[in-house]
């Protein structure tokens, strides 16, 4: 019971908090708008509904609406010299992950020289210190997948290395946060169940990892408790506002885990795969090896109680052994219909997957030494082996 606790994000959640931000001291007079290149936030009314906030708020803005849903390094680049050349005070993420942390890399540029990579550590960053502070960053989310409006972490692809590569510390979290149900009955049911699994997955990382403590337990099992409440009936039925307040709060409190403790290695692995392949989505790619990773583990011997308290969260209230998750996890993406993902129709072949492996200890060795077993690199081809289809 020794730890030290930092999450300094003020946030705005509920259904209709979007309406309120104006009522909310902002960290500046200007800021800058970045979305992502889709029409969702434009076609759904969101992106007008912040404008109106910021006018009535007194905030002039400037929109830059070029991200990627896996974002890259050059528009990192150029949105930050947006900014710079139009003297921006803060940077509003609008949108998914993508756009958040998009938003998140932006502040850091926006304020420093050089180049991202730079300020990148794994694989040919050269993770150098952050020389001035980012400029502040408020986010509002219109998807519940990635937590990022919680904590201080974003991931960008170097397009020509391959190289997908996470980032963040202390400066990095948003100072405030809106996260408003409302935003997100409009994402298509797919994507609610790639988001859903993500913002999972980012529990059951950060409760396994070797780093966890009390806060971090505590965010993480109720987070999967509400996943395994209300993430099918989210996917299902779209636009049931209390399942979708339940995965919003979800995420939000796997954001803290984040913060709080972190991501394992699989993590590391699906993000080798988009690295290769940008159109495949990142929850859905977490969920492509999902079952052969969490049942290395379950069978490990190295956690067999934290396996069975998240089957119990999961809903599976009689569990007994480790994989009672892993069989709770497959119930739950079946449930959502995302249990037949083919890494073949993303393009990948079984007889490359070894370039994947070695991309994920090359890029983000880091998270495997937070492993509860440690995994070898025939354990992971392993995992990708037992995955393909």
């Amino acid at each position: 019971m020794n730890f030290n606790y930092f999450i300094p994000t003020k946030i705005l959640f509920g259904a209709g908090k979007l309406n309120e931000l104006h009522k909310h001291p902002l960290p500046g007079k200007k800021a800058l708008i970045v979305t992502t290149a889709g029409t969702s936030v434009k076609k759904f009314g969101y992106l007008d509904r912040l404008k109106e906030q910021l006018d009535l708020a007194g905030i002039s803005y400037i929109l830059f609406d070029k991200i990627l849903p896996n974002p890259i390094k050059d528009h990192v680049m150029e949105g930050a010299a947006l900014a710079k050349e139009n003297d921006i005070d803060f940077v509003i993420g609008l949108g998914g992950g993508s756009s958040i942390d998009s938003a998140k890399a932006i502040a850091v540029m926006a304020s420093n020289e050089g180049d991202y990579w730079d300020y990148i550590s794994g694989g040919t960053g050269k993770g150098l210190p952050v020389p001035n502070d980012p400029l502040p960053i408020v986010a509002i989310t219109t998807t519940a997948g990635t937590g990022t409006e919680a904590d201080p972490w974003t991931v960008t692809t170097k397009t020509e290395t391959n190289e997908k590569i996470g980032f963040g510390y202390d400066k990095t979290f948003p100072v405030l946060s809106v996260v408003d149900p409302e935003l997100m009955v409009s994402v298509p049911k797919n994507l609610t169940a790639y988001q859903g699994f993500d913002a999972l997955f980012h529990s059951t990382e950060g409760y396994l990892n070797t780093t966890s403590y009390v806060m971090s337990d505590m965010f993480a099992l109720k987070s999967i408790e509400l996943i395994g409440k209300s993430l099918a009936e989210a996917v299902q039925n779209g636009s049931n506002l209390n399942a979708r307040g339940d995965i919003a709060l979800a995420n939000t409190l796997a954001g803290m885990v984040e913060s709080t403790s972190g991501c394992i290695s699989e993590h590391s692995l699906a993000h080798a795969i988009s690295a290769f392949h940008p159109k495949f989505e990142h929850g859905a790619a977490l969920i492509s090896i999902s079952a052969a990773y969490y049942a290395h583990f379950a069978k490990s011997g190295t956690c067999d109680e934290r396996m069975i308290q998240m089957a119990k969260a999961l809903g599976k209230e009689d569990a007994s052994s480790p994989m009672d998750f892993v069989t709770t996890l497959v119930e739950l993406q079946k449930a959502c219909d995302v249990d037949q993902i083919k890494m073949s129709d993303y393009g990948m072949k079984y007889d490359e997957l070894h370039k994947y492996v070695e991309n994920s200890r090359n890029n983000m060795g880091a998270l495997f030494q937070f492993d509860p077993d440690a995994l070898t690199d025939e354990d992971v081809l392993k995992i990708f082996q037992d995955s393909f289809r």
